[in-house]
């Protein structure tokens, strides 16, 4: 299950961040999952857990975005949302597209508890 390695090394990214805030804590992780990435976002909810566990984001709130797929034809140039298994321009009908968006995931904001009487912060 390689959801397991991908959450330990966002969780490596997130201690990172942690740090150079000094923050006290994490309270909340959103990231973006494209449904080309090749990432279950299940298997990563499930992976979680196990990789957050004595880190500093142990009590997180892990939130997933589904990103779309996005493609631009190189014929009519136009940009638009397509299909997993149907990457064509809806403006045209081509079949010769670009991927733009789709294949990733992504950290997209980090929620930090830097001190008791202090609120949170958001970095994105």
């Amino acid at each position: 299950m390689h959801e397991l390695a991908i959450c330990q090394s966002l969780m490596d990214q997130v201690e990172n961040i942690a740090l150079e805030r000094n923050a006290l804590s994490v309270t909340s992780i959103v990231i973006g999952i494209g449904p080309l990435s090749g990432v279950e976002a299940q298997l990563l909810k499930n992976a979680y857990p196990l990789a957050s566990a004595g880190t500093i984001a142990e009590h997180a709130e892990l939130v997933i975005e589904y990103l779309p797929i996005r493609v631009k034809c190189t014929q009519c140039d136009s940009e638009s949302d397509a299909l997993p298994n149907k990457l064509i321009c809806k403006q045209c009908g081509d079949w010769r597209t670009t991927l733009i968006s789709g294949d990733e995931m992504m950290l997209m904001s980090v929620e930090l508890e830097k001190q008791k009487d202090v609120t949170s912060e958001a970095v994105h």
